[in-house]
């Protein structure tokens, strides 16, 4: 059963996961339900201000296919006994999010609602990045093709979940990136897509190019490796680029033998923007849909030549956003 502590080792978990403050604690769970169509998102954060005391706070989201988006906050509220002294998952009177369970309400939403995790964590970001805290945040995915069943109420009138299919993920650090872009999608049962492309709120990085993460999982492992090499561009990998932007945005890269080119959009009726702040007070804008486009083309370089190995087009079951200052 997939645990929602940090999958990392105890000393890179400890330099972003800590008391100190001026962290970010981010645990959020996004899904799609197979028979309406309809996309979820829950989202739940622990801040600790660099001035002031620590609290939690999130919200919760429907994304229906033939509705505008609904999203609720709820919070803020003081940090609980379980919550300070490092209890796994999420704990606040609004909401509790756990490896195993989703429960809680935000002004016209409810939910209450079963997690089952459906493959070994994915772990985004190479593990340099957590022990040398290289990175103002990290990202991992402790809960793949995860399953979800259960009740999601808006104004009191339920929307059934049954087997929805999608993930459960943490963000640990100093905050959130200067501008971000990000994409988790199930393209096919045995297939699964997560980046995350990140400009650095660091002034000396901020005018660089995004770093893009990326992972493909299949019936053949995850590609490419986990390390620095596709997003830095070494050891023969031409470096993933990516321009976070809406209402669309690519990624594009090659590693070991095989490139791939991802288009994402993020229809506008389908999306919503929540305003975001930091640990030192700083501030953002999440655009998000639970409801996005996304194709991908996957190739392998055979006697001189790209050959098309895979091609996917989901359309309105894949998890992405745009975050802009």
């Amino acid at each position: 059963m997939a645990s929602w502590r940090l999958p990392a080792p105890p000393a890179a978990a400890g330099s972003y996961d800590s008391v100190r403050p001026g962290r970010l604690n981010v645990w959020y769970s996004t899904f799609s339900d197979p028979v309406t169509g309809t996309g979820y998102w829950f989202h739940h954060e622990l801040v600790r201000p660099v001035d002031g005391a620590p609290y939690a706070h999130g919200w919760a989201a429907v994304y229906p296919p033939d509705a505008s988006p609904v999203l609720e906050r709820f919070g803020p509220h003081p940090l609980t006994g379980d919550q300070a002294a490092g209890v796994p998952g999420f704990r606040c009177p609004s909401a509790v999010a756990t490896a195993t369970r989703l429960r809680g309400r935000a002004g016209r939403l409810a939910w209450d609602l079963e997690v089952s995790a459906g493959s070994a964590p994915l772990h985004t970001f190479p593990r340099l990045a957590w022990r040398r805290r290289l990175l103002p945040a990290v990202h991992v995915v402790p809960q793949v093709r995860a399953r979800c069943s259960g009740s999601v109420r808006l104004d009191g009138q339920p929307f059934p979940v049954a087997d929805a299919v999608g993930a459960g993920a943490r963000i640990v650090g100093r905050g959130n990136a200067h501008r971000w872009a990000w994409l988790h999608a199930d393209l096919d049962d045995d297939t699964v897509l997560e980046v995350v492309a990140a400009v650095s709120t660091l002034p000396l990085l901020r005018r660089l190019p995004p770093l893009v993460f990326l992972r493909l999982r299949g019936a053949g492992g995850d590609w490419p490796r986990g390390d620095w090499r596709s997003a830095l561009g070494v050891c023969g990998a031409r470096r993933f680029t990516a321009r976070p932007e809406l209402p669309a945005w690519s990624v594009r890269g090659r590693a070991g033998g095989r490139r791939v080119t991802v288009r994402v959009h993020l229809p506008e009726a389908h999306r919503t923007a929540v305003a975001y702040t930091d640990p030192d007070g700083s501030g953002a804008t999440c655009h998000n849909s639970e409801r996005a486009d996304v194709h991908v083309r996957l190739e392998r370089r055979s006697a001189g030549r790209w050959r098309t190995e895979r091609v996917w087009d989901v359309r309105g079951t894949a998890h992405a956003e745009v975050g802009l200052r």
